[in-house]
């Protein structure tokens, strides 16, 4: 079972994901696609603010824009 700040960083993660598609006009994935994009989001911003001792959120948000870019 996942915790409550766990929780609220995937929700986060999936609002962050929802807008970006949004906002580029993209074809939003299903559900459980777009969950599964933002636990890997946030599983990538722990290990990224581990390393680099940053703000998991920052993180998130950074990664987010760097979809568009793709």
């Amino acid at each position: 079972m996942k915790g409550f700040f766990r929780q609220q960083e995937e929700r986060m993660a999936v609002r962050l994901l929802t807008w970006q598609y949004q906002r580029l006009k993209m074809a939003l994935p299903g559900e459980q696609e777009m969950q599964r994009r933002a636990t890997q989001l946030v599983d990538d911003a722990h290990r990224i603010a581990k390393q680099r001792g940053r703000n998991v959120m920052a993180i998130v948000k950074e990664m987010v824009e760097d979809i568009k870019k793709k």
